[in-house]
């Protein structure tokens, strides 16, 4: 398996917002929002800054080996998680939801960024030590996002009757269904067998996705330290029980966060705005709002309530029960973690450029945000068909209807542009226009009439020729379309479609490796990946 790697800047791709095209340029009107530089010397602030809170690390450590009880960790993973406990090693951290089988293949590329920016980081700041933590997101309820996946073209779904947080559903007899279906259309590539007896042997019946999420990524991901953090813990979320007692008390979050997107320059789109308690209440197979009506607050969607006092109690006996919406999630992350760094999406970071003024009321040092990496994979076969039309994976960014017009244009034998025929035109109507005006000078505006009517037919006529040459081109048209569907299958970025099942199938493990040997840590450019033929 040999592929080239071309980079590219994210601007050229067209895929991504204002917001995180102005962030990447470091525009002056984005820097108020977030803390620290996308470089070396802005990790370096972000670690004096982290000094200042002291994570508590005992209980880290303690949980995250409680969790790690039921794998078989490898050695990498043993040292990353004892080096926690040391004052002078900071964390690398990605978030993500538990989606099955890993979602979309940008789960993969944000993790293996997390990974190499960690590595980098250590040879380029001697005298500390950086760790890589994938967190995950285990509580979010939105199964119709997480349980479904792509492969090849074909969408599959979970179609469980559970309820409540995606991560403690458990593996049912849907999801088996769902496996062997998937086995199905793998199992004959060349690693297909390897990938789908993984996939079986881990996603096995009445575990919990969250568990079998932990699995999976170990499985992936042990042999370069990865550590991962399931949250949903008590332990840990008594760390943030201050936190939740202000917003349960004040709602300071919404009033901070609406503060700063009414600040927002107009061209930016608001990516959240919250709601006016930023925390759910999560018990058994229920994930819902927490409302404040008058002296009470109301678990929507059910006869739950708790007066002032009592829920303050609920919360000091029942931490665990409250869940951070998108708006607190990450402060609790950069609470309960030593972080001086965070991996994230477009959507993330814009809203994480929301949230400064939230960290600042609470005392928590912001992370420096790093865009993750993005990769397209251009498979031989694809890449082949793209030499044969004289292209380059690139200047596929462009339209369709771009390309196939630059097609015909280059590769036309007749001569389809008209200008030099429309300037003849003009020098016969200047001509013209001097002579009729010499006899009467009203008779100008008639000529300029007559002139724009010509030029306007011969566009017309140009048109209609281009359109009648482009039929000799339907077969690089062709071509071109089932190029574009490849790499935008559904209009957008492969990795917000295509799942990493199908590319482990065809290259195995080498497909991870190759992606961490082509991530880059702090540089932030887009990344094709063309296979050699």
């Amino acid at each position: 398996m040999s592929f080239k790697a071309t980079y590219i800047p994210y601007k050229q791709t067209g895929a991504f917002s204002k917001i995180i095209t102005d962030y990447l340029d470091n525009h002056a009107a984005i820097q108020k929002y977030h803390a620290h530089p996308v470089s070396i010397e802005g990790v370096k602030e972000a670690i004096k800054k982290r000094k200042d809170l002291k994570a508590n690390r005992t209980i880290l450590v303690q949980e995250i080996n409680r969790q790690y009880q039921s794998v078989r960790s490898t050695q990498k993973v043993k040292e990353n998680i004892i080096a926690l406990q040391d004052e002078k090693t900071f964390t690398i951290c990605t978030a993500h939801q538990p989606n099955i089988f890993t979602g979309h293949l940008y789960f993969i590329y944000k993790i293996l960024h997390t990974i190499k920016l960690a590595d980098e980081l250590k040879d380029q700041i001697p005298g500390y030590h950086f760790v890589p933590v994938y967190y995950m997101g285990s509580e979010d309820a939105d199964l119709e996002e997480l349980g479904e996946v792509s492969i090849n073209g074909k969408k599959y779904t979970w179609q469980t009757k559970q309820t409540g947080a995606v991560g403690r559903m458990k593996i049912d007899a849907a999801f088996l269904k769902l496996i062997s279906e998937i086995e199905n259309q793998l199992s004959v590539e060349k690693c297909g067998k390897e990938i789908m007896s993984l996939v079986k042997d881990i996603y096995a019946i009445d575990k919990t996705i969250e568990q079998a999420t932990f699995e999976f990524v170990h499985t992936l991901f042990a042999e370069y330290g990865l550590i991962q953090l399931l949250p949903d813990n008590a332990e840990l979320k008594n760390e943030f029980t201050a936190v939740n007692t202000k917003e349960l008390m004040e709602q300071f979050s919404h009033k901070l966060v609406k503060e700063t997107i009414e600040d927002f320059p107009e061209e930016y789109k608001v990516q959240t705005a919250g709601r006016e308690i930023n925390l759910f209440y999560i018990k058994e197979n229920m994930r819902e709002r927490i409302s404040r009506e008058g002296a009470s607050y109301k678990i929507l969607n059910s006869e739950i309530s708790f007066s002032e006092a009592e829920i303050k109690a609920e919360l000091k006996n029942h931490p665990e029960r409250f869940s951070q919406n998108v708006i607190l999630r990450p402060v609790f992350q950069e609470m309960i973690l030593p972080n001086v760094a965070f991996i994230g999406g477009g959507g993330e970071l814009a809203y994480w450029l929301e949230l400064k003024k939230v960290f600042e009321a609470v005392s928590v040092p912001f992370p420096v945000l790093v865009l993750r990496n993005s990769f397209m994979v251009v498979k031989s076969k694809t890449a082949a068909t793209i030499r044969s039309l004289e292209l380059d994976p690139a200047s596929f960014f462009y339209t369709e209807q771009f390309l196939i017009d630059a097609l015909v244009k280059k590769e036309s034998t007749i001569k389809l542009d008209l200008s030099e025929e429309k300037k003849s035109l003009e020098l016969l109507y200047q001509k013209m226009n001097e002579r009729a005006v010499a006899i009467d000078f009203t008779l100008k505006q008639h000529i300029e009439v007559l002139k724009t009517e010509a030029l306007k037919r011969i566009g017309k006529l140009e048109k209609k020729m281009f359109k009648a040459e482009k039929k000799k081109f339907e077969a690089q048209q062709r071509q071109i379309q089932k190029i574009r569907s490849t790499l935008f299958p559904v209009g957008t970025l492969q990795e917000r479609v295509d799942n990493l099942l199908s590319y482990y199938a065809v290259f195995g493990k080498e497909f991870i490796k190759m992606i961490y040997e082509n991530s880059k840590g702090l540089e932030q450019e887009f990344c094709i990946m063309e296979e050699a033929g």
